[in-house]
């Protein structure tokens, strides 16, 4: 049986705590004495989360139970860390098995000199500040989540559910893991280098009205030809003036943008249909398998077919 020990301190953001704790506790209904989940304040007393929840604690940190995950959420209370946590956790933290992150909960791992020389992932507001407080630490701002070794760091809130889902396949299985994303309603299982926007986020909203309309199209019609010529027609502009008036207003350039779309319809079909991958290039615009491919294994490290195979449920709807 591992112990997951949750830290918790004032300030701790509600979801990055509840969100894992779901996770594993389902694992425990799922597999039977797979977990025993725990929480800890540092001198065990109630602590009030930044969207004002009281939590209670099941241990003072002094006598908690040596952890095989130990799980350090974030939250505005990791902006002035209390320095009875950092010292806890810089002296139990290189006892843990496994070593774990949510959003600015890489802070105070930081803090306690647990990250230096690790590439770490943690909420894209607070990137640039943990890189410059901490240079000896390599963050990507990118990734929803990144494992180094036994540390596994991930970025903002409903990340720590990719992340503790992650975990859970690794200790116990891919079905396991399936079942309890379909039971918690999660959308989507993300791979670790899954971005942390989704294109529509990641761009931001043209002003202009004919931008926002090509925004949508491309992103109802990403198998269509999504050339700058042919999206400059749609918003009718020169190709060099909407190419230019693109990126200024939403941050990329359409090319960029096609990109994002094309890969994400190519995921969802691959995870929510028996489509075939020669099917789902043409449906994403891809045009041949290969070239889908290409853009899978550039982007997320992996096949179409290994993505598949990996987070296509066994249950999904033949569409």
């Amino acid at each position: 049986m591992r112990t997951v020990l949750v830290v918790l301190f004032d300030g701790v953001q509600s979801l990055d705590v509840t969100g894992p704790l779901e996770v594993f506790a389902g694992a425990e209904l799922h597999t039977p004495k797979t977990y025993r989940i725990a929480t800890a304040s540092l001198d065990g007393t109630p602590v009030r989360t930044s969207s004002g929840l009281t939590l209670v604690p099941d241990h003072s940190l002094a006598d908690a139970p040596d952890p095989h995950t130990l799980l350090v959420p974030g939250g505005q209370g990791t902006r002035d860390p209390a320095p009875g946590v950092v010292a806890w956790l810089r002296e139990h933290g290189p006892r843990a098995t496994r070593l774990v992150s949510v959003c600015t909960g890489a802070i105070l791992l930081a803090e306690a000199g647990l990250l230096d020389g690790r590439r770490v992932a943690t909420h894209w507001a607070y990137c640039e500040t943990l890189a410059r407080r901490h240079p000896a630490v390599e963050v990507d701002p990118d990734p929803i989540f990144v494992r180094d070794g036994h540390i596994a760091t991930s970025a903002g809130v409903t990340s720590g559910i990719d992340l503790a889902l992650a975990l859970v396949e690794e200790d116990i299985g891919r079905e396991a893991a399936l079942a309890i994303a379909r039971h918690l309603v999660v959308f989507l299982r993300r791979p670790g280098n899954q971005a942390q926007f989704s294109a529509q986020l990641a761009a931001q909203t043209a002003r202009r009205e004919p931008l926002r309309e090509v925004q949508q199209w491309i992103t109802e019609h990403p198998g269509a030809d999504l050339g700058v010529e042919h999206l400059a027609a749609r918003a009718r502009l020169s190709p060099r003036h909407f190419a230019r008036a693109f990126r200024a207003e939403t941050g990329t350039t359409p090319g960029r943008y096609v990109d994002r779309v094309r890969l994400e319809h190519a995921r969802r079909l691959l995870e929510d249909t028996t489509d075939g991958v020669e099917e789902i290039s043409r449906a994403c615009g891809y045009g041949t398998a290969e070239a889908m491919r290409r853009a899978f294994v550039k982007a997320l490290g992996t096949s179409p077919a290994e993505y598949r195979r990996r987070f296509r449920p066994a249950s999904a709807p033949t569409h």
